[in-house]
């Protein structure tokens, strides 16, 4: 099978960032009364300094060499990605039944939606547009998008499953759930699909909600009942929806996403919480979970943590290992027949005595996922060793595929990871095709 994308077309992906605005408009003076009051400024991030076209091109060319060489390094154990690549298999000869899914869950990185939307991009291109999935209902949190969707709500719901907001646990599948107990309160989700569900909170004396499509009202149905997962489908035209939810009772409603689906092709899911771990998890009630994750049914299991733990001091690497291996544990008991595919973190810089150095801790916690995701039986990407090992994130800022924080990527960076990753599945998919095909052929019964 011919990738869609070869090397040298990423380089359409490298272009320059613009240099960063000055801030706006003067502040207002203060008044007497808060002039008398101590305050603590927050201390300005250090601004990027200009980088030279000539700078930016070799350093766009370095980092399109690091992922050139990294196509000698496969995904280690591709074979636990059989199961996934079973379920394409079959989706491309027209025996699946439904979309196949992927779950990716992770941190901001996931969140930005630019990675995981450049994943999603070339998985539908290839084998069809299978509707954006399972998405978070409103606007839970600032910054929160996916690139294939709108969705809104009103200011009368509170979020809970943030990091450092703890909440009861109750969060459901990727640990976000809203919530309010005001009438006429709304939330809207704007995506193209034939078949909708509606995953909320069944709880005593939780409130009613009307569903409307495109403007009209089309059902109406409780959220009341033992405690506990609770699930609304809906059967519309093929086509783009505007569809809408309205509390019509003074009750409370406990809202956790949209399912919006077409009958064939892939959904790539994205599960992000800005400053997230992996141990994240289990603060997220395990019966719940497990209810919304089966009831998904990912063909593909994606762990994409790992930048925020090696900025905690609690981990080490024995720790982090048995938590992972745990966390494992837990969504293959949920989701037995998926695969599960562990994504290492990124390279990462500190700023020390006015230097930009390597985190000393990233070493530490790849180690620890590698081994647990090869003992477990899943198989491991080592995106570091991808971006060109310790360092490399230098070279990604310079050439605009990395914000200055030498942290997060830009948008362009954030493509090209996903394009990259993409292309080392694609590459196990074919390779695991022609093997399949060839069996076919040699088997008595052909």
């Amino acid at each position: 099978m011919r990738l869609l994308i070869p090397i040298a077309g990423l380089l359409a992906f490298a272009v320059a960032l613009a240099v960063p605005a000055a801030s706006g408009a003067a502040s207002k003076p203060a008044s007497k009364s808060a002039s008398k009051k101590k305050t603590t400024r927050r201390r300005a991030p250090p601004r990027a300094p200009a980088v030279s076209a000539k700078t930016r091109a070799e350093a766009n060319r370095q980092v399109l060499d690091y992922l050139a060489r990294a196509l000698e390094y496969p995904p280690e154990n591709p074979a636990a990605l059989i199961p996934f690549f079973e379920r394409l298999y079959r989706h491309e000869r027209g025996e699946a039944t439904e979309p196949v899914r992927i779950l990716h869950f992770g941190d901001s990185h996931t969140a930005a939606d630019e990675w995981t939307g450049a994943l999603r991009a070339l998985f539908q291109q290839q084998f069809g547009d299978g509707g954006a999935g399972f998405s978070f209902a409103g606007k839970p949190f600032l910054g929160y998008r996916r690139l294939d969707l709108r969705s809104g709500a009103t200011r009368a719901w509170t979020t809970d499953g943030l990091v450092g907001k703890n909440g009861d646990g109750q969060s459901g599948l990727g640990g976000i759930s809203i919530t309010t107990r005001l009438p006429r309160q709304e939330v809207f989700l704007v995506a193209g699909c034939s078949n909708v569900e509606v995953f909320f909170l069944q709880q005593p004396g939780g409130g009613n909600l009307m569903l409307y499509d495109n403007g009209s009202p089309v059902e109406k149905f409780a959220t009341s009942g033992e405690p506990g997962p609770g699930y609304h489908r809906y059967t519309t035209a093929p086509g783009l929806h505007r569809l809408e939810l309205e509390t019509l009772d003074r009750a409370p409603v406990r809202l956790y996403g949209w399912v919006t689906e077409n009958p064939r092709g892939v959904t790539y899911e994205a599960l992000g919480i800005n400053g997230a771990q992996a141990s994240i998890v289990f603060r997220w009630d395990e019966a719940l979970l497990a209810d919304q994750l089966a009831r998904r049914a990912p063909a593909l299991i994606v762990l994409a943590y790992g930048t925020n733990e090696a900025g905690s001091p609690d981990w080490t690497g024995a720790s982090y290992r048995l938590m992972f291996s745990a966390l494992i544990q837990r969504l293959r008991q949920a989701a037995p027949a998926a695969s599960i595919l562990v994504i290492g973190p990124p390279d990462r810089l500190i700023r020390a005595r006015g230097q930009w150095t390597p985190h000393p801790r990233i070493d530490m916690i790849a180690a620890a996922q590698r081994e647990a995701a090869l003992g477990a039986g899943c198989a491991f990407w080592d995106l570091r060793e991808k971006m060109g090992g310790k360092g490399s994130m230098r070279k990604w800022v310079l050439a605009g595929m990395a914000q200055y924080d030498h942290v997060h990527f830009t948008a362009p960076g954030y493509r090209l990871l996903g394009e990259t990753c993409y292309r080392d599945l694609i590459g196990q998919y074919a390779a695991f095709t022609r093997i399949r095909e060839e069996d076919e052929q040699t088997s008595p019964n052909h």
